[in-house]
């Protein structure tokens, strides 16, 4: 493993984290490639949200940030570099009460990296 290529990843990862936890969608299109999708089986169903429509459900909510929850759950629990281009991060974070693991592919495209797709899952925490 490469560690200026995982030093860009982690910077990645760190850019959807703040992202997120901040509610600003500037950072989610700047980690995420535009045609990025989220994935998650929901009721037994497929949920396929494509990446602006899923910006948009950000701006239309308050933001963690703005609700004055922590950032305790934001991990990264690993990464795997598969080649020069291609890496695979499972991590953790929370819009409380849900808790989210998301498995994270990347790629890396004109010197940079970008999530490609977001596959998680979310269990609602105990208050």
């Amino acid at each position: 493993m490469n560690n200026l290529q995982l030093n860009d990843i982690l910077a990645t990862v760190q850019t959807y984290l703040d992202g997120l936890y901040e509610g600003d969608t500037t950072k989610i299109r700047q980690a995420f490639h535009p045609a990025s999708s989220l994935f998650a089986a929901i009721d037994g169903k497929l949920v396929n949200v494509p990446c602006e429509e899923w910006c948009k459900l950000i701006e239309g909510r308050p933001s963690p940030k703005a609700k004055g929850q922590t950032r305790e759950h934001d991990r990264v629990l690993s990464v795997d570099i598969t080649g020069p281009d291609t890496a695979m991060v499972k991590v953790n974070c929370a819009i409380l009460p849900r808790f989210f693991t998301d498995y994270l592919s990347l790629i890396r495209l004109d010197g940079r990296w970008q999530v490609i797709n977001k596959t998680y899952t979310a269990e609602t925490l105990p208050s």
